[in-house]
Parts: structure tokens; C-alpha cells; sequence
């Protein structure tokens, strides 16, 4: 996906640096280095790393009983990878990303439920790539049917379309600055020296 290989390439251009706090029980392959100690946290230099084999979503597309977007193989079987941050016309988003095998199995559970309730909702299957403002519940999904952009509430209906395809949303994002992220509030100060 050309328009995501480029929103990261931009990322680490502007933020070379990247940090998350370090969880010696969950450990990624993007990892760099050894932790380090800033003030009583340990933190982890980071890199989103290339995969080399896609994940397989046969499991889901069967529990689903339809074949999941293209686009959305594509985007998490692609990096190894921290949550990234950028901005767009409508506001900030948080891109997620997996982190490791356990985070793929976990993020299949997470999307189980998620169909569940839009089943329940009455609503189209749609698969969710990124969080909005970390204040709010909102958050991007792309329509498994469509391959369009939503903008959808957890149980509810989707409230908008934002962009036509997942590619076209990534190649329109800028990067923000990786400490905006939640989970790196207590590290802001290793990216701003």
C-alpha cells in the first residue's frame, strides 16, 4: 500500500525518534536496542518494520462467513508497528497498528465483538484501522463492502463517509507528533529533546 509506505516514511522523517514504554512481556520485532530508564519509566526506541509474510484472515473471513477488504489486509499485514499519529481536514487520528503476534490475536477478538455489536446494530460489516481524538469514541473504519472510510460509534450506525478508499485517507494524513499518542503521554519528554 503506497499511500501508508509513504505516511510512514514521512513519520520517521519529521519524528526520527520514536518511544513507547517498554513491557519486557511484550515484545516486538520493531523493537530497538535496550530499554532505558527515564525517570522510573522504561522506555523502548521503536521502528515500524516491514512484514515479510501477511497475516492470514481465512479464520475471520470464515467466522464472518464473507472475505474481509483487500485494503485492510493489506494495511495490517504490512508493518510491525506502534500506534502512528497524524492529522486530516476533519481532526487528529490515531492509527493502530500490531505490535506482535498476541497483538493479531487480540485485535481478531476485538473485531469478533465489533461485528457482533454492528450485527446487533443492524449495521454493515466494517473493520476499524484508527481512534480519533483519545477524548471521544469515534473512530475510522473502512465499510467491508464498499472499501469506503467511516466514520462509526461503537454499537451505532456509521455516521459519515470520510473518503472513498483506505488509500485515499492515508495519502491525504500528515504526521503528528508521536507523543500526542495516549499510551505515551509519560514519555513526552524523550520526544522533545
Amino acid at each position: 500500500m503506497d499511500s501508508l509506505d509513504r505516511f510512514i516514511a514521512l513519520t520517521l522523517h519529521r519524528y526520527p525518534k520514536l518511544w513507547n514504554e517498554f513491557d519486557a512481556n511484550w515484545r516486538s520485532s520493531c523493537e530497538i536496542g535496550k530499554p532505558l530508564d527515564l525517570e522510573g519509566v522504561a522506555a523502548i526506541e521503536w521502528r515500524p518494520q516491514l512484514r515479510q509474510n501477511a497475516d492470514d484472515f481465512s479464520g475471520l473471513e470464515n467466522a464472518f462467513e464473507t472475505e474481509i477488504h483487500p485494503s485492510i489486509k493489506d494495511y495490517y499485514g504490512s508493518y510491525w508497528s506502534g500506534g502512528l499519529e497524524g492529522t486530516c481536514d476533519e481532526g487528529h487520528v490515531s492509527l493502530m497498528f500490531l505490535w506482535n503476534d498476541e497483538d493479531r490475536d487480540r485485535l481478531i477478538d476485538n473485531l469478533i465483538g465489533h461485528a457482533l455489536a454492528q450485527k446487533k446494530s443492524r449495521s454493515p460489516l466494517s473493520i476499524f484501522f484508527a481512534c480519533t481524538d483519545a477524548s471521544s469514541a469515534y473512530y475510522l473504519a473502512v465499510n467491508n463492502t464498499t472499501g469506503e472510510v467511516q466514520l462509526e460509534l461503537p454499537g451505532r450506525k456509521p455516521i459519515r463517509t470520510v473518503e472513498s478508499s483506505l488509500s485515499e485517507f492515508l495519502a491525504r494524513l500528515t504526521p503528528a507528533p508521536p507523543y500526542l499518542h495516549p499510551d505515551r503521554v509519560r514519555l513526552t519528554k524523550l520526544f522533545l529533546e
